[in-house]
C-alpha cells in the first residue's frame, strides 16, 4: 500500500491567524519546494540545506512574490511521514494560504486526501494503527482526561500491551508447531498443564481491557448527563448555572421547556454533555406531551441522571414515574429551592429511593448553594465509581474493543480444548486466531479497505 506521489495540503485551521502552514511530503517534496521558494539572497534550491533546518525567503508564483515565509526542510526518514517533507510557514490569512497551496499544486504536488500524511506515517512504519488513531483522538479531545488518555495511546500504552500479548501467544504457537513437526526431539508431555495458566493470564488481561471500554467511551465522548424533574423544579435554572449563561428560558409558568436543550461543559476537567428536558408530568398539551416522551427516552439512555426535586412542592405521581425511571441508573438527586419553606425533606425522599447510594444534595439555584458539593460529587463518581479514570490502559476505540472480544473468544476456545484434553493442533488454530485478532488493533492484520476507511475520517492536512 506504499504510496510515492508527492502530496500537499494546508496543515492548519483555515481561518485568519498569525501563521498558516502548507505541508508537502513525498519523494519530490524538496524539488517542488525549490520550484516555489526563493531565499532572500535569490537562491532557489532547498536541496543543499540540512535536514531539520528552517529558512527565510519568499514563495514565488512565477516572477510574482506571493508571501514572505519561513520554510522548514525535513529529510527522510526523519520526518512525520518518513518521507522528504517541506513545511511552508506563511501568513495565516485564508486567501494567502490557499494561494500558496495552489502554487505548490501547480508545480507538481497532488492535493492530499484527509489523513493522508498520518496514513503514510503508518504505511511507512513510523507508527502503528493504534497510534495513528490516537492522533485523531488528540485533535478531537473534548476534555483533559480524554487528551491525557490519547497522549498515552500515542506514546504506545495500548500498542505495547497488545504487542506483549501477541509475543506470548506467538511463542506458544511456535512451540506447538515445532513439537508437531519434530515430535522425536520436542516433547509436549505436561505442556497443556503449563499452557493453561498462561491462557488464564491472557484472558484476564483481555477482559480487563474490554471492561475498560465503557470508561473509555465516557472518557472520550463525555458523560451524557440528563436533567429530569417535574415542571418548575429548577431544571432550566440548573442548566443555565452549569453552562454559565442564559441558555434555557426560565419562567414561573409550568411547562416552559418543551423540547430538549443540549450543551457541553467541562467540570473539573470532565466533559459533561448536559441535556435539559421537558418537565415530566401528565399533560393534554400535544407539544408538551411529545417533550415529555422525549425526556423519558433520553433519560433511559443517559450515563448520569440529575433528578431535580422542588422541595417546596409535595411529591406526586410524576415523581413516582421519575423514581421508577432512575432505578438502577447512576443518579444524583438535587433537593432544590431549599431557600423556600420545605415540604419535602431529605428523609422522605430517601425512603422512596431504591438505591441507598444515590447522593441527595440540598441546593438552591437562586442562591447558588449546594453547587460546589454537586460538582465534587460528580468528580468523586468519576474517579471512584464505574466512571473511574486512573493510570491503567483504557480502551477508547470500539474497533479495539471488538478485536479484543474476538481474541478473548479464541482464547476461551483454547482453554476449553485444554480442559477437554484435545490434541495440540486444535488449540494451535485458536491461538493463531487470537494472535490475528490482536494484530487487527495495531494494523498488522488489516486490509487496504479498512485502512482507507479509518484515515478518511481524519481532517485534511493531518
Amino acid at each position: 500500500m506504499k504510496q510515492t506521489e508527492t502530496i500537499a495540503a494546508i496543515a492548519t485551521a483555515l481561518s485568519d491567524s498569525g501563521i498558516g502552514i502548507v505541508r508537502i511530503s513525498g519523494d519530490d517534496a524538496i524539488e517542488i519546494g525549490s520550484r516555489v521558494y526563493r531565499s532572500k539572497n535569490g537562491c532557489h534550491s532547498l536541496k543543499d540545506y540540512g535536514s531539520h533546518t528552517i529558512h527565510y525567503g519568499f514563495i514565488m508564483d512565477g516572477d510574482e512574490i506571493l508571501d514572505e515565509v519561513m520554510v522548514a526542510v525535513m529529510k527522510a526518514p526523519n520526518s512525520y511521514t518518513k518521507e522528504d517533507t517541506v513545511e511552508i510557514n506563511c501568513h495565516g490569512g485564508v486567501l494567502i494560504v490557499q494561494k500558496v497551496l495552489e502554487t505548490v499544486l501547480r508545480n507538481g504536488a497532488r492535493l492530499a486526501e484527509p489523513g493522508e500524511f498520518t496514513k503514510r506515517a503508518f504505511l511507512n512504519g513510523r507508527i502503528d494503527l493504534a497510534k495513528a488513531e490516537a492522533v485523531m483522538d488528540i485533535i478531537h479531545s473534548r476534555n483533559e482526561f480524554a487528551l491525557k488518555s490519547s497522549m498515552k495511546q500515542l506514546k504506545g500504552s495500548i500498542s505495547d500491551c497488545i504487542r506483549q500479548m501477541r509475543e506470548e501467544i506467538l511463542y506458544e504457537i511456535a512451540f506447538i508447531e515445532s513439537a508437531l513437526d519434530d515430535p522425536e526431539h520436542i516433547s509436549t508431555e505436561g505442556y497443556p498443564e503449563k499452557l493453561l495458566p498462561k491462557i488464564g493470564d491472557l484472558l484476564s488481561r483481555c477482559n480487563k481491557l474490554i471492561d475498560s471500554a465503557d470508561d473509555g467511551k465516557v472518557l472520550k465522548e463525555g458523560i451524557n448527563t440528563v436533567i429530569v424533574g417535574k415542571p418548575n423544579a429548577g431544571k432550566s435554572s440548573l442548566m443555565n448555572l452549569l453552562v454559565g449563561e442564559e441558555k434555557a428560558i426560565v419562567t414561573d409558568v409550568a411547562g416552559t421547556t418543551r423540547d430538549v436543550l443540549e450543551e457541553s461543559i467541562r467540570l473539573h476537567g470532565i466533559g459533561l454533555n448536559i441535556i435539559d428536558t421537558a418537565g415530566i408530568r401528565s399533560t393534554e398539551d400535544v407539544v408538551e406531551k411529545i417533550g415529555v416522551e422525549r425526556a423519558l427516552k433520553i433519560a433511559s439512555d443517559a450515563d448520569l441522571i440529575l433528578y431535580v426535586v422542588d422541595s417546596s412542592v409535595a411529591l406526586d405521581e410524576s415523581d413516582e414515574e421519575i423514581l421508577d425511571l432512575i432505578g438502577g441508573k447512576k443518579c444524583i438527586v438535587l433537593l432544590n429551592k431549599t431557600d423556600l419553606v420545605p415540604v419535602v425533606e431529605e428523609e422522605e425522599l430517601r425512603k422512596k429511593l431504591r438505591d441507598a447510594e444515590i447522593s441527595v444534595i440540598r441546593t438552591s439555584t437562586r442562591d447558588n448553594t449546594g453547587i460546589e458539593e454537586f460538582e465534587n460529587t460528580i468528580k468523586e463518581m468519576f474517579f471512584s465509581g464505574a466512571l473511574s479514570m486512573n493510570e491503567e490502559v483504557i480502551i477508547t476505540n470500539m474497533r479495539h474493543k471488538q478485536a479484543l472480544e474476538e481474541a478473548r473468544d479464541s482464547l476461551l476456545m483454547v482453554k476449553k480444548s485444554l480442559e477437554d484434553e484435545m490434541p495440540e493442533d486444535f488449540y494451535s488454530i485458536d491461538l493463531m486466531s487470537a494472535y490475528a485478532s490482536l494484530g487487527y488493533i495495531i494494523g498488522e492484520e488489516v486490509g487496504e479497505d479498512l485502512v482507507n476507511e479509518i484515515f478518511s475520517k481524519f481532517c485534511m492536512g493531518k
